[in-house]
């Protein structure tokens, strides 16, 4: 069997059918960080074990799931209340742990994202990877932008293919751009001190190529617009109806946030900088007044 991790905040509306999508599991821990809504009500009504801790970031709430709550199978999955489990991919995981060596750390997966009901999957350039399935004691996460990414794995990492379901734009547009506003900021100190090395946009798996091309191609300028010319034109965005051009001008403005936040930290870095070499005389005045 596989054990079930749920990171939930204010998730009353989302969790009823996540949890439904993981009623297989005999194991399905809900990890809230402060929900003000029925979240928790909800969460143990469907039979779930609550813990409560506060949040800090994806990577550091996933390892404190790992570290602190009493997990029962080998194998755990993480999710978030906006996402669904599949027959399918419920049946790809099975299948994926029976045939696991001792090697196997765990696994990569992907999901479609959903709007109105239409699978995205040219706009999100499908098919995009995070680790979700791992082995117990054999990995933990770090933290990478406003997401996480694998850490400290002991074994080999392999994929499922077949996706999930993501439904990022349940709790409205307007919800979508205050969360991506503040996932904007950390994105950008990320690509600006935490970029991959050049050669990994050479690299085989998408799981490795794919941060290094957004922390470079970040850097070029007019990239929002190159982003969303390659996501609705080059990608075929166009046939996803109005959705799929919707998703494009807003991922375009998300990478547009990136670029000039980076920017205002570049230009504060300096300053503080000019300041510090505007000070050194008079700290060295100081010093030898000593």
């Amino acid at each position: 069997m596989i054990s079930v991790v749920i990171l939930t905040k204010n998730e009353e509306n989302d969790l009823p059918t996540c949890l439904n999508s993981v009623s297989w599991s005999d194991d399905v821990h809900v990890l809230d960080s402060g929900s003000t809504d029925r979240t928790q009500d909800i969460a143990r009504a469907w039979g779930a074990k609550v813990s409560l801790h506060p949040f800090e970031s994806f990577g550091s709430q996933r390892n404190y799931a790992l570290e602190k709550l009493e997990i029962r199978h080998e194998w755990i999955l993480f999710l978030d209340a906006d996402e669904v489990v599949t027959q399918q991919f419920h049946k790809a995981m099975l299948e994926a742990i029976n045939l696991a060596t001792a090697d196997v750390a765990g696994y990569y997966c992907c999901w479609k994202m959903m709007l109105e009901g239409r699978w995205l999957k040219r706009c999100d350039n499908f098919p995009k990877w995070q680790f979700r399935l791992l082995r117990k004691d054999k990995a933990r996460f770090t933290d990478f932008g406003h997401g996480q990414k694998e850490a400290e794995v002991t074994g080999e990492i392999l994929y499922i293919k077949e996706p999930y379901l993501h439904y990022s734009f349940s709790k409205g547009w307007t919800q979508w751009m205050e969360r991506h506003n503040r996932y904007s900021s950390q994105e950008a100190m990320a690509r600006l001190t935490n970029t991959p090395p050049l050669k990994n946009i050479f690299a085989r798996h998408s799981s490795v190529r794919n941060p290094a091309l957004k922390s470079w191609l970040s850097k070029l300028p007019g990239w929002p617009l190159l982003r969303f010319f390659q996501a609705y034109f080059l990608s075929l965005g166009f046939l996803e109806g109005s959705q799929g051009f919707i998703y494009c001008i807003n991922m375009a403005y998300y990478e547009f946030l990136i670029q000039i936040k980076s920017r205002e930290i570049i230009k504060r870095g300096d300053e503080l900088l000019q300041i510090d070499l505007h000070h050194a005389p008079a700290k060295r005045e100081l010093v030898r007044s000593a």
